[in-house]
């Protein structure tokens, strides 16, 4: 059973890089996830990831598959959507939700036509799901450094953060830093997903960000513990579905989102605050 679960790591650098890369996107993504799904904008974190696809698919069309071109399209085409979506928001009838949405339908079907321009199915496999296996030192450094500054980003942001979850109103009547805060977040957002893109692709990047914390909702209510436990799934969730890739020979990055989706399930099933955990009986303390 040890070798079963050590040997591929001992064995092949890929699979250590693979657990490396998933670790930081643990320490990166997934914080984020948690800040999404308590400001109620999980579903924006999937628009956001299909918002990065056509700069990617630029820096794709111009340089190949080059880590630093990619990067910076992606960058830059996730910060235009966020800006974009926030000024239809401020200057017609739409809600941010619905503004986000138009942004994340012409953004996947304009991604995805740059790169048939020039790439055949194996490219537009690469950016839409991933290569995790794939990992070489540079974008390792990237993942790595992104999660450094998302870790580091959280430390100074992470009251003003906090209390824009639970009352930005509050927030924006006692401090300056609520627009610090926001937009600050938002930028980390993208950040992560661009990081989330190079392992796991713009489909699957947002799985690790979202689904870990959904589940660590459901057994934690306080914020340290809530984060602490949204990590640790997503870990688990990375070195299980790297497992899985291995020995059953199937695509990593689907494995690992596989991985988080059925820790969420569990959860949702046995959980305090779960679905079953709410019909069982309660029996009274002192109870004759």
């Amino acid at each position: 059973m040890i070798e079963f679960l050590v040997q591929p790591f001992f064995e092949f650098e890929f699979m250590r890089r693979a657990l490396v890369g998933c670790l930081a996107l643990a320490l990166g993504a997934t914080p984020m996830g948690v800040f999404l799904l308590l400001r109620r904008m999980s579903l924006m974190g999937d628009a956001m990831s299909h918002a990065i696809l056509p700069g990617a698919a630029l820096g794709y069309l111009a340089f190949g598959l080059s880590l630093a071109a990619m990067t910076i399209g992606g960058i830059l085409a996730g910060l235009l959507v966020v800006l974009l979506a926030g000024l239809v928001t401020r200057s017609s009838v739409l809600k941010e939700d619905a503004s986000l949405a138009a942004f994340y339908l012409l953004s996947l079907a304009a991604g995805v036509m740059i790169v048939s321009l020039r790439g055949n199915n194996l490219d537009l496999l690469h950016v839409l799901f991933g290569s995790v296996l794939a990992l070489d030192d540079g974008s390792l450094l990237l993942i790595a450094a992104i999660a450094s500054t998302t870790v580091l980003g959280l430390a100074l942001l992470l009251r003003p953060l906090a209390l824009e979850c639970f009352d930005p109103a509050f927030l924006r009547g006692v401090s300056r830093l609520s627009p610090v805060a926001h937009y600050g977040f938002l930028g980390l957002v993208v950040f992560n997903l661009v990081a989330g893109f190079h392992a796991l692709g713009t489909l699957m990047a947002v799985g690790i960000m979202i689904l870990p914390a959904a589940a660590a909702r459901l057994w934690a209510r306080n914020l340290g513990p809530l984060l602490l436990i949204a990590v640790g799934i997503a870990f688990l969730s990375g070195l299980t579905g790297l497992l899985l890739s291995f020995h059953a020979d199937v695509p990593a990055g689907p494995a690992i989102v596989l991985m988080c989706g059925l820790a969420y399930i569990g959860s949702l099933l046995l959980a305090p605050d779960g679905m079953l955990a709410g019909r069982l009986p309660t029996r009274r303390h002192l109870e004759s």
